[in-house]
């Protein structure tokens, strides 16, 4: 879609409303990608284009968005009052852009996207603050609708999440933090996948000298979080693919955690194991000797022919075979995902593997709505798509499957570029939730990150300040960065010490 930032109408800086324009843009229009054109609009263009017109004259703000889509076009104006704050006045102005686009939208096309007026990652953020509030689930649920436009099947989803929320940070101390590592290795590369994780058969000088260089960080790490009187609350280990890993260097990355972790606190031990074709019976009963209690075992779909299409070199029959290894080992928790939308899928499809998974009774199924990632192989070469339209019968028979079976959704986020601007959701039995999703994705608590690619975020929960600290991407970024990556693992006692 054409985007046109009309500057010369305009006593406002457009471009400070870039990036809420473009989230509006991805969240009404999720097939469409942003493209900044300059210049007058030609008559002729049938689109689809949108432009951008902001005025404002002491407190009052004047929004104008004009939008042509398959040759029907219209205009939106919207004023506003502001008030508060200059950070408060600009949150207002960036919301206003965004309403203005929603309106225009529903008069130009008919038809509200199913999270109406939202646009971020984190949409339970908002009926958590209402329940903070003291406001009732089904007064929460409505604030969602009336003053935000979302469908009432999501809306519940993002209450019942918050709900989710609320309960863990109950538990969340101020004396604990979260951890993360990162395993950026695959067996082979996912058509879908922007994560920085590298195919193991072209990067295997990589991994032993990567472990290393993550043992030495995690060490350290550790020393720091005992130096500053904090223990861990959650520990996750996710990637890539960590089981990429063999059975003698898991055993190495999880005694160095053990030894050097304050892991005396940690609930819950997750690790992803992910590929069926990394798992074997000697790896599984590393994890369970470390202590490991929790693993993914993440098929994406049970249809061999999309399983080809989206790179995967296993067949639906050894996810089967996986599964039942890691029960026979002794695995109580296990979560497994699916994504809705995948090329050479079908509703149908879909349908088998969500069957498929649930006859299999883990206690956590996640259900991912197909997002195309920059850097992806499908977005860089396209493929054969269900429709928007069709990957949302999809989420819409999980979320009624799913309840009927007893599972509860607990997590939740969306991203750009997604398919049908619809949402990943967290679903699981009662009482098998998974902490460290709730908390990373809620920002409840710090998550220390260790390994490429991962970021360490530094919660103030009083002061309402988060600090990122970002690993180097790649592995051989990582490589090359110990001494840097080591000095910014100071900055987490400097935080917790200016804290109090």
């Amino acid at each position: 879609m054409k985007l046109y930032f009309q500057q010369e109408r305009s006593n406002l800086p457009l471009e400070r409303y870039k990036y809420s324009v473009e989230q509006a843009m991805l969240s009404l229009f999720p097939g469409e990608k942003p493209v900044y054109v300059s210049g007058p609009i030609s008559e002729t263009d049938s689109g689809p284009w949108a432009e951008l017109v902001m005025n404002q004259e002491g407190d009052r703000l004047h929004v104008q968005v004009g939008l042509c889509v398959q040759g029907n076009s219209a205009v939106q104006s919207l004023g506003e009052s502001l008030s508060g704050t200059e950070f408060e006045r600009e949150g207002q102005r960036r919301r206003a852009v965004v309403r203005c686009f929603f309106l225009i939208t529903q008069h130009v096309i008919g038809a509200a996207p199913p999270w109406g007026m939202l646009t971020g990652v984190r949409p339970v953020k908002l009926p958590t603050r209402a329940l903070r509030r003291g406001l009732p689930p089904k007064e929460a649920q409505g604030e969602l609708e009336c003053l935000y436009q979302v469908a009432p099947e999501r809306a519940k989803l993002a209450v019942d999440c918050a709900q989710a929320s609320l309960a863990v940070d109950r538990e969340v101390r101020e004396d604990q933090v979260s951890l993360y590592i990162g395993i950026p290795f695959c067996p082979t590369r996912c058509a879908y996948c922007s994560f920085v994780s590298a195919d193991v058969g072209r990067t295997l000088k990589l991994v032993e000298p990567y472990l290393e260089a993550v043992l030495e960080e995690l060490a350290y790490t550790g020393r720091i979080l005992k130096e500053s009187g904090l223990s861990i609350h959650s520990l996750y280990v996710g990637g890539g693919t960590p089981t990429t890993l063999s059975a003698g260097q898991l055993e190495r990355l999880f005694s160095a955690a053990r030894a050097h972790l304050p892991l005396e606190t940690c609930v819950e031990y997750t690790v992803e194991a992910g590929r069926p074709d990394t798992i074997t019976r000697e790896k599984l009963e590393v994890l369970r000797d470390q202590g490991v209690e929790r693993i993914s075992i993440n098929p994406q779909t049970l249809e061999d022919g999309v399983l080809a299409a989206i790179g995967r070199k296993h067949s639906a029959r050894d996810i089967l075979d996986a599964y039942a290894l890691a029960r026979e080992v002794g695995f109580d928790s296990i979560n497994m995902d699916l994504i809705a939308g995948l090329p050479r899928d079908s509703f149908e499809g879909f349908r088998r593997s969500l069957e498929g998974v649930l006859s299999l009774k883990p206690e956590n199924i996640t259900v991912h709505t197909l997002a195309l990632k920059k850097g992806s192989r499908l977005m860089e070469e396209g493929g054969a798509l269900p429709s928007g339209e069709e990957t949302a019968r999809m989420l819409d028979f999980s979320r009624d499957t799913l309840r009927e079976a007893g599972f509860l959704p607990y997590y939740l986020y969306r991203q750009k570029y997604m398919s049908g601007s619809l949402e990943n959701v967290g679903w699981c039995l009662p009482g098998k939730e998974s902490v460290y999703n709730i908390i990373m994705m809620e920002e409840l608590q710090t998550v220390v990150s260790i390994g490429g690619g991962g970021v360490t975020k530094l919660v103030d929960r009083k002061n309402g300040r988060i600090v990122r600290l970002p690993n180097p991407k790649y592995p051989h970024d990582y490589l090359s960065s110990r001494d840097k990556i080591l000095a910014q693992k100071d900055e987490i006692a400097a935080f917790y010490r200016d804290r109090t």
